[in-house]
């Protein structure tokens, strides 16, 4: 059994050390326009609603690609694929958001917002800021989407997990039913 840490004012060391437990998908959130072409690595990325069809991402507020998805107004989400680790570790790095040939590394395109997507990607989601919320240290950025596209269902997907990358199981193995 494992000890809970419950503290009065719990301070972010603790909170991070715990999410650092869950096991989150990578992405790639990309966005290009008057303010430069930019990305960054992300799991907090979630599916919000169906109707309209939007996603939440939540981007660290000192960023630049923060500052840029703002000011261009959009931005493609990439879902990735196992064999994208060393895509996730290029846009991981910081770069102050100098160009750094980070977008060299991977296959990209475009879909309908013009935010660089990455080909060969689980899923790519691409959309509109509708709404950018400061919280804490973040910026909450809602994405209308107005264009998906979906990969390979069968190919694992990449995972963080205790400071790592790890390959997701592509389907959940069950018993077999006799």
């Amino acid at each position: 059994m494992t000890a809970s840490v419950i503290l009065p004012g719990l301070d972010g060391a603790a909170f991070r050390q715990a999410m650092a437990g869950v096991p989150m998908a990578v992405h790639v959130v990309a966005t290009d326009g008057p303010a430069g072409r930019h990305g960054a690595t992300a799991t907090a990325v979630a599916s919000v609603t169906d109707d309209p069809p939007t996603v939440l991402v939540c981007l660290n507020r000192a960023s630049s690609i923060a500052a840029r998805v703002k000011e261009n107004g959009v931005a493609a989400v990439s879902a990735l694929a196992a064999a994208h680790q060393p895509v996730a570790e290029a846009f991981a790095r910081s770069s102050g958001g100098a160009p750094d040939g980070r977008f060299d590394v991977g296959d990209w395109d475009r879909l309908v917002t013009g935010a660089p997507a990455l080909r060969g990607a689980v899923a790519v989601f691409d959309g509109r800021v509708m709404e950018a919320r400061p919280v804490g240290s973040h910026l909450i950025v809602l994405l209308r989407l107005e264009a998906v596209r979906a990969g390979d269902a069968g190919a694992p997907g990449l995972i963080y997990r205790s400071r790592g990358y790890l390959a997701a199981a592509s389907r959940a193995e069950t018993p077999s039913s006799s």
